[in-house]
């Protein structure tokens, strides 16, 4: 049998560190299809996917939960199947026992853009609201709520060694959002 029909056992799959001794994400998924497990510190399930790039799927992960992402576990397949993506993703959750929060309740955390609206501090909804304001000082107190929530998620990741360049796309900033270029 092959790797396209087998569906390894997550728990038969080794932990690799999320980001690794040089400050990378595992760069061996580059370019690869596959499912993938997040883990957090003490490695207890967080999220379940799968990509057509794993690597740039972490990537994207790591800048939305940071705090969720320290340990990665991954099952590559050749050839593009959904179906095949589908089956290996539903067995993971399955074997762990109970939908993980990023696959429930929190899906939208893990897989759309950062809101950055919802992280304003008071002073800054009050700056936002402010009825003197018209739709380009709006826009402008909105990029830097998300230049401010950019610089702390790099910070943070600095802070666990990521040596990886990161940047974001700045066009979304103006609309409050923030997502990997």
């Amino acid at each position: 049998m092959t790797t396209e029909t087998n569906t390894p056992a997550l728990a038969s799959l080794e932990f690799i560190p999320y980001i690794g001794d040089r400050g990378e994400i595992p760069e061996q998924f580059q370019g690869k299809i596959g499912v993938y497990a997040i883990f957090d510190r003490e490695k207890i399930l967080q999220f379940v996917g799968y990509s057509r790039d794993v690597y740039l799927s972490l990537k994207q992960h790591l800048i939305r939960q940071p705090e969720q992402c320290h340990w990665v576990k991954v099952q590559t397949i050749e050839r593009p199947s959904r179906t095949v993506l589908e089956n290996i993703e539903n067995a993971w959750i399955g074997e762990n026992g109970s939908v993980p929060a990023g696959n429930g309740d929190n899906k939208e955390k893990w897989t759309n853009p950062i809101d950055v609206k919802v992280l304003m501090t008071p002073e800054e909804q009050a700056n936002y609201q402010n009825p003197a304001n018209d739709e380009l000082a709006q826009i402008k107190v909105i990029k830097n709520v998300a230049r401010r929530v950019e610089a702390e998620i790099l910070k943070e990741l600095e802070g666990r060694g990521l040596q990886l360049e990161i940047r974001f796309n700045p066009k979304l900033k103006e609309q409050g959002l923030l997502d990997l270029k």
